[in-house]
């Protein structure tokens, strides 16, 4: 009989061996089977984690949300000029202490915060094998490219109306032609609407539209075009039959082959008694525009902007042309536009008329164009009728905007109001950073100059203008007159007056200031008067250059040489204790003067160049000995003088050079 022992189980009596060891059995066998699936699953994730893997080493570019874009194919970093330390080392995928000793080793002491500057990140880049180009608005080409794909897969391509705009040479009809298109297709379309001037408009023929860009001018063209907006589809290239292709018109051409667009010749004033539009097209031909009825693939057509001829066939032949283009853009998406035009209106604030390229822009929608936030407050037609919502290639006037944008900058809409005001704030952050390193820059170069003994030196300008165009082209202009001696460094340009803040940065930077088809206010002129500070205004760009330049033949380091004035013989020596050793001289040829440098030559060899300390006749101190006088000379610093020598008296004078500047 079994007695119930200690830790016995229930009922007091303790298992027998046989039911205990096949419990046991069940257990491990039970955990064998956990174990298997357990297995099992570990290695589907390990395998579906290696596939993941793989496919993320295959992509060739990686995001970094605010900072920049990595292709890992070309080892191109796309960033934007300040970033900081920790966020370059997220780029290049390493430890930001591994970058920051980097630093150290090379002589630069950096936080992990700090915003480090274009030499540093290019030459931390190329230490990893990654080259660098920079970018000014980095987020926005993020957001531009990246999104395309998923706007695609959001809604259908559907056609848009091909954007046009008119170039051509001064006095060639592009005004009467523009005019005479909007005022007749506006009043078939809208009776009795009132147009108003917003910079773009549109018209329908045929019934499809055509939108039109009133910028004839090149400047906006060529200023649009290098800031990235590509905005037109066809260049409608008008040139007078009456006429010949002028340097306006080559330009014209030039700026629509390099762009990429399309060209149709607009053959103007077929009105006029002398009117030769074969000669046109030859002269076209000799311009590598080969028109139509020459056997080339441009479209031509003979127009009066007068009378109205021409002018349905011409609209015709554009319409073709953008059917061959294949103009679609998305319609279900967030908008996306450029900035046609900007200005103050003292009612209703800062409007800008913007072109829609992608999406529906809505009243309502929360946007970012260029470093300024806004939401659309209203939009207007060219009409100047109230619109709710705004389709790819239909231009409108919005209200809204924090500040007026450049001309050319992208409008971007976003479905979060909260990454909208973070975006342009850190735009509006670079341009700060890039204007205190642009000022810190004159004084560190002002530093290092004076350190180097270099001779490099700069003129400083502040330039504003009338229109973008003008400050560009003024710009290239100028930075073209750089030298390796002298240079032209442009601290800040822009459209507008000179106001109170462009007279404060020049005094700052030690700049002058230029304005052209523009004058300072009343407070900027007190303020330049105040601080010292030189302005000057131009009516035409050929006199503000040829001024430059002369200016920078002023800051050349002039060539010096030495030109004997006079000579003289040593005839005696006197000895005077307390003073030193005087020599008796005989003036043999020119003057000596008490200010000149003089050379000692003994045997025709020269033993000492210094100043005179003291220069007499008879004992009396004088400025001046002439030829066939004699004279008592003290050389400053020197008593080793003796009879026969040589004193040449020199002078350093600048030499007159041939300089070529630009």
């Amino acid at each position: 009989e079994e007695r119930p022992k200690a830790g016995a189980g229930a009922g007091g009596w303790v298992s027998t061996g046989e039911a205990g060891g096949s419990k046991k059995r069940r257990k491990r066998d039970k955990r064998k089977k956990v174990d298997e699936k357990e297995v099992q699953e570990s290695i589907r994730q390990t395998m579906a984690a290696m596939e993941e893997t793989g496919r993320r080493k295959k992509k060739k570019r990686r995001i970094e949300p605010q900072v920049g874009m990595v292709d890992e194919e070309s080892n191109l970093l796309k960033i934007t000029e300040f970033i900081s330390t920790a966020e370059l080392a997220g780029l290049l995928e390493l430890p930001v202490t591994d970058l920051i000793r980097e630093c150290l080793m090379l002589g630069l002491r950096v936080t992990i915060n700090q915003r480090l500057e274009h030499d540093t990140i290019q030459l931390l880049a190329e230490e990893h094998g990654y080259s660098v180009e920079f970018i000014d608005q980095l987020e926005e080409e993020h957001l531009l490219e990246e999104s395309e794909e998923e706007e695609e897969e959001a809604g259908e391509l559907e056609p848009r109306p091909p954007v046009v705009t008119v170039m051509g040479h001064v006095d060639h009809g592009k005004t009467t032609l523009l005019d005479h298109i909007r005022h007749t297709r506006v009043a078939e379309g809208e009776a009795g609407g009132i147009t108003q001037h917003i910079g773009a408009y549109e018209i329908e023929h045929a019934g499809r539209k055509i939108t039109f860009l009133d910028t004839p001018g090149h400047e906006a063209f060529t200023a649009m075009r290098a800031r990235g907006a590509q905005t037109t589809d066809i260049v409608v290239l008008v040139v007078a039959a009456d006429d010949q292709v002028m340097p306006q018109t080559i330009e014209a051409i030039d700026h629509a082959k390099a762009a990429g667009v399309p060209i149709v010749v607009a053959i103007n004033k077929m009105d006029k008694p002398g009117a030769n539009a074969e000669k046109v097209r030859q002269q076209l031909a000799d311009h590598g525009v080969l028109v139509e009825e020459w056997g080339g693939e441009v479209q031509s057509a003979e127009v009066s902007a007068k009378t109205g001829a021409g002018i349905d066939d011409l609209l015709e032949k554009i319409l073709i042309a953008s059917e061959l283009l294949d103009l679609k853009a998305v319609r279900e998406a967030p908008a996306r536009g450029v900035v046609i035009e900007s200005r103050l209106d003292k009612g209703r604030g800062t409007v800008c008329t913007v072109l829609v390229q992608r999406g529906t822009l809505h009243v309502g929608d929360v946007f970012v164009a260029g470093p300024y936030f806004g939401r659309v407050r209203a939009m207007f037609d060219e009409h100047g009728d109230k619109v709710k919502e705004a389709v790819p290639g239909q231009p409108v006037l919005i209200t809204g905007f924090e500040s007026a944008p450049h001309v050319g900058d992208h409008l971007v809409v976003f479905q979060n109001e909260h990454e909208a005001k973070e975006l342009a704030g850190r735009r509006q952050l670079q341009i700060r950073d890039q204007e205190m390193r642009l000022r810190e820059g004159v004084g560190k170069g002002d530093l290092l100059q004076a350190i180097d003994g270099t001779e490099y030196r700069e003129l400083r300008l502040v330039i504003k203008g009338d229109v973008d165009g003008s400050v560009e082209a003024i710009a290239d202009s100028l930075m073209r007159l750089s030298s390796d001696e002298v240079g032209v460094k442009i601290i800040h340009r822009s459209v507008g007056p000179i106001n109170e803040s462009d007279i404060l940065l020049a005094s700052a930077s030690k700049a002058m200031v230029i304005g052209f088809n523009v004058h300072p206010n009343l407070k900027a002129r007190e303020l330049a008067q105040r601080n010292d500070v030189h302005f000057q205004t131009y009516r035409v760009i050929y006199e503000l250059i040829e001024d430059i330049k002369e200016i920078l033949k002023g800051m050349y380091r002039r060539e010096t040489a030495e030109e004997v004035v006079g000579t003289l013989e040593v005839r005696n020596l006197f000895k005077i204790s307390r003073i030193g050793t005087i020599a008796g001289c005989y003036v043999l040829q020119g003057k000596i003067e008490r200010t000149n440098q003089v050379r000692i030559l003994r045997d025709g060899t020269e033993v000492y160049t210094g100043t005179l300390e003291s220069l007499k006749r008879f004992k009396e101190d004088v400025r001046e000995v002439a030829q066939g006088f004699e004279c008592g000379v003290k050389i400053a610093g020197f008593n080793d003088i003796k009879v026969g020598d040589t004193i040449e008296a020199f002078v350093i004078v600048e030499v007159d050079r041939e300089i070529e500047v630009g």
